[in-house]
């Protein structure tokens, strides 16, 4: 026989696994990346509680299907986590579909008999009708835990809804490709290749948004002597199409037209310090670009 507590305690194990699954990846991403900077504290909160309300959804639900599933006598601890790992939506979606309808125990003989049945199929005892009407009425339960997931679903979209409008009308997002804070786009990119290795910086696109911003911070070890080398092919150049490379740090902000490059660009930069610096491709209609970009 199944132990309810030991499933409790299971299931309760791999929902704080999935939790701390998804915290890691952000904080990962956090640590690899400038985290949130060029960003106001408005848009990471509402991010953080829009994911948040989605967990709490999904945990809701998925507590409602677990007291569901072992009222049918049906696996409440697979159902609970097909539930929270595959969204409330598909996942209530799938169970409605394949769960099955709550049985009883015969009186007479102990079979399973569903709660609408007037006689048992394996006895034929007659079930009265006082008896089906209560096991019909505690078939509704634990609304509790739909009340919480309609409630956290809400506050989930009301935090989406406003993330979507913030970003799409750039309030406390920084576009400006000269600021020493990190570039965040609304527009959209296609890419072939982007990578930093050994630090090489290969960037190879097709097409994106209008003045879209494609960074990469690099780090100096000798302003005086170092160079920043830029091999740039530009496949597609519309009229009035251009290629602008960006060189930021701190106060210093450097740009160069690498649209129609003849030859590698060699830039110097003793006009810069030791350390980070943040190298930008601003991209504004050229088309099937290929890029190599390192400091030397």
């Amino acid at each position: 026989m199944n132990n309810p507590k030991k499933n409790r305690f299971l299931l309760c194990i791999v929902i704080l696994i999935i939790l701390l699954l998804i915290f890691l990846r952000f904080g990962l991403y956090y640590l690899k990346s400038d985290g949130f900077s060029g960003l106001s504290m408005l848009i990471p909160v509402l991010l953080f509680s829009f994911i948040l309300f989605a967990l709490c959804t999904s945990a809701f639900f998925a507590a409602w299907v677990y007291q569901d599933c072992k009222e049918r006598n049906e696996d409440p601890v697979l159902w609970a986590l097909v539930v929270f790992i595959a969204t409330p939506f598909i996942g209530l979606l799938v169970y409605f579909l394949r769960r099955s309808e709550i049985k009883t125990m015969c009186p007479a003989c102990g079979h399973r008999i569903s709660v609408k049945a007037k006689y048992c199929e394996e006895c034929g005892t007659h079930i009265e009708k006082e008896e089906n009407s209560v096991m019909v009425k505690k078939g509704t339960h634990h609304l509790k835990f739909i009340v919480a997931g309609v409630v956290s679903m809400m506050l989930m979209i009301v935090c989406l809804t406003g993330f979507i409008v913030s970003a799409a009308i750039g309030n406390g997002i920084n576009t400006n490709v000269a600021s020493d804070d990190r570039v965040w786009n609304s527009g959209t990119i296609l890419m072939n290749y982007n990578a930093y290795m050994d630090h090489v910086w290969k960037l190879d696109f097709r097409n994106a948004s209008d003045g879209f911003v494609k960074e990469q911070n690099m780090t100096i070890a000798d302003a005086d002597a170092q160079l920043l080398y830029a091999d740039i092919s530009c496949g597609t150049v519309p009229d009035g199409a251009t290629l602008v490379l960006w060189l930021v740090q701190g106060d210093i902000a450097k740009s160069v037209d690498v649209t129609n490059l003849s030859q590698p660009l060699e830039y110097p930069l003793n006009e810069f310090e030791n350390g980070k610096v943040r190298v930008r491709l601003q991209i504004n209609g050229v088309k099937n670009t290929v890029s190599e970009i390192y400091i030397q």
